[in-house]
């Protein structure tokens, strides 16, 4: 991975997203039964599909890879079944088409709200705490990993190193609070049902078309100040993010299994902008001064358990820095990473 110096069309960026590992080819080969990723049209999920289909191609499985999603997006479904991977247009809100979806063994769960949840606020909490209990319910007979976030988290100290997965929570906001109600509802129905769940509570995924690199990039070349009042993130390559999620399918676990998945260390955003800029030959412009709290994560555990990861920080800047550079396209999706009260 570390080899590609720079990457120049998207067919070449989801080609490394969905690059199999040997530990996905291992995770797959361990892991029985179908797999049905549920909300598969966000940002993440069309490379975890590809990401599973070209595993079980490398090691000659015969898997159906299912994605669910309502699909407005035409071109993505066709883009999925070109790749070999089943797609079912649903709304999971739907209590009747829910049912009607076929049983896996293997279930991702990576339907939400977020952005949208100021002014939305009902369908925030039915998108990411009712929707949840219909999934949990459908799918017991099932393993569940199912996407958080870190925002269930307080902001901490930097110089802690971030919270560990057993340290209080203390969401900040409505969405916040009900990313905590979705887990603590997979957490119920899996003591009640004995479904083997696990948790990801995942902090700012980053490929070059989104993210906060992305999002710092953009501010360094339209010469934009970058607020560093959040002076810090925790932030993971969308390829390794993927890769860690299929994997986790063999540590789902009753009580569930919570796991911080982020990259091994804090960013700082100062450091991160100027290394970006040096790339792009355009000096930073910076406001305010760096709090010192943020909501950071602190990721041994993952790393302890996952090793790697295969894209570090020096490469995603690089990578993103490049593209950014060279006018790149950008999904339009910034994370807001320096919003402090908690309203998306």
């Amino acid at each position: 991975m570390a080899a590609v110096t720079q990457i120049e069309t998207e067919e070449a960026l989801e080609e490394i997203l969905s690059r199999p590992s040997d530990a996905d080819l291992k995770a797959m080969r361990s892991i029985e039964g179908d797999l049905l990723i549920l909300g598969v049209g966000g940002k993440m999920g069309p490379s975890l599909a590809a990401l599973a289909r070209r595993a079980c191609e490398r090691e000659g499985i015969q898997k159906r890879i299912i994605g669910v999603a309502r699909f407005s997006d035409s071109g993505l479904r066709g883009r999925l079944e070109a790749a070999g991977i089943e797609t079912i247009a649903c709304d999971l809100l739907d209590r009747a088409a829910l049912a009607s979806l076929p049983g896996c063994p293997n279930v991702v769960f990576l339907a939400g709200q977020k952005f949208g949840t100021t002014g939305n606020q009902a369908l925030t909490w039915a998108m990411n705490v009712h929707l949840p209990a219909l999934v949990a319910e459908r799918f017991r007979a099932s393993r569940i990993v199912a996407f958080s976030s870190a925002n269930v988290y307080p902001y901490v100290a930097v110089a802690s190193g971030g919270c560990r997965e057993g340290d209080p929570v203390g969401p900040v906001g409505e969405y916040a609070q009900s990313v905590l109600g979705r887990e603590r509802i997979f957490e119920h129905f899996c003591l009640r049902n004995q479904t083997p769940t696990a948790l990801l509570r995942l902090s700012y995924a980053v490929e070059l078309r989104y993210g906060v690199l992305r999002d710092i990039a953009e501010k360094v070349l339209a010469r934009q100040p970058i607020d560093l009042t959040t002076g810090h993130a925790s932030i993971i390559w969308q390829g390794d993010a993927n890769s860690i999620a299929l994997r986790c399918l063999g540590h789902c676990s009753v009580p569930a299994f919570v796991l911080n998945l982020s990259g091994p260390e804090i960013i700082s955003i100062r450091s991160a902008a100027r290394r970006i800029g040096a790339i792009c030959g355009m000096e930073p412009v910076f406001g305010g001064v760096e709090s010192e709290t943020a909501l950071v994560e602190n990721t041994a555990l993952c790393w302890e358990m996952f090793r790697g990861p295969r894209v570090s920080l020096d490469q995603m800047i690089a990578w993103i820095a490049r593209w950014a550079g060279k006018g790149g396209r950008g999904l339009g999706k910034p994370t807001h990473y320096e919003t402090r009260d908690g309203r998306f």
